[in-house]
């Protein structure tokens, strides 16, 4: 430094000053004082270009709003198409199933604001008798026709549905018959693509799956147990026999036949 160069004492002091008063503001460190000039920087430009912006943005969404509705109406028609179709298989099914004059339909209700699933939604509506409306399955049915009708739809749909294990309880009820054996094998058929568990008590839908287990219940040391045991061979034979009412020789012969699908 030469010595006839002055120093401006008063001046460093007020720049060091600004720069702590901005530090305690915008950053711990110069480098984040500049980010945070940078930062505001970009906003007043984009608040300055608002106008523009808000034109541009509101011309994308009337784009998006069109490609919407555009695809929300291919999708109504391939979705009419589909459930016109769903619901005449279903009718078959249950028809399989003991519902010989039952009704199913399903219903497309419009949407005043469309969601990710499109326009519509879709209601399954349900008449286990003739003469009666169709209503919506979820609030009429019985817990037993809720299980056939379920598995008239998963037979439907055994080709797109990609849920691997089903379980059904009740299916039995209210059937014997002509129509247990139905039953019975629908469920084997659907269990060729899914993994499918079965309650029942009815010997013809039990004697058509692969494998069957016996549930029971015992009393040890003052404790109630579940017990869960495969049924093979002779045993499965007996069991059969004793859901058909006993296990005497025509009941055992009877089981056998239902074993080997002769009945």
């Amino acid at each position: 430094m030469l010595e006839n160069e002055s120093i401006d004492l008063a001046g460093i002091e007020a720049r060091l000053d600004t720069i702590q008063s901005l530090k305690r503001k915008y950053g711990r460190t110069v480098e984040d004082v500049v980010a945070f000039g940078e930062q505001a920087t970009r906003k007043l430009s984009e608040l300055l270009s608002r106008s523009e912006r808000r034109g541009a943005l509101d011309a994308e969404i009337s784009a998006a709003e069109e490609e919407m509705r555009a695809h929300g109406e291919q999708l109504s028609v391939l979705r009419l198409s589909a459930s016109r179709r769903l619901a005449e298989k279903v009718r078959a099914g249950l028809k399989v199933l003991g519902f010989a004059r039952s009704g199913f339909s399903v219903a497309l209700e419009n949407l005043k604001t469309p969601s990710a699933h499109g326009y519509e939604t879709a209601e399954f509506l349900f008449s286990p008798n003739p003469g009666e409306p169709l209503r919506a399955l979820r609030a009429i049915a019985s817990s037993g026709e809720i299980s056939r009708v379920m598995l008239a739809l998963k037979s439907a749909l055994a080709d797109q549905d990609d849920v691997p294990v089903l379980v059904f309880d009740e299916i039995d009820a209210n059937v014997g018959g002509e129509i247990a054996l139905r039953v019975g094998i629908k469920m084997r058929e659907l269990g060729r693509s899914h993994q499918v568990f079965c309650i029942t008590h009815l010997p013809q839908v039990a004697a058509a799956a692969p494998s069957q287990f016996v549930v029971t219940k015992e009393i040890k040391n003052k404790r109630t147990r579940t017990c869960l045991v495969e049924a093979t061979g002779r045993s499965r034979e007996e069991e059969i026999a004793r859901m058909l009412g006993g296990k005497s020789g025509s009941a055992l012969a009877h089981a056998r036949a239902l074993l080997n699908g002769k009945l």
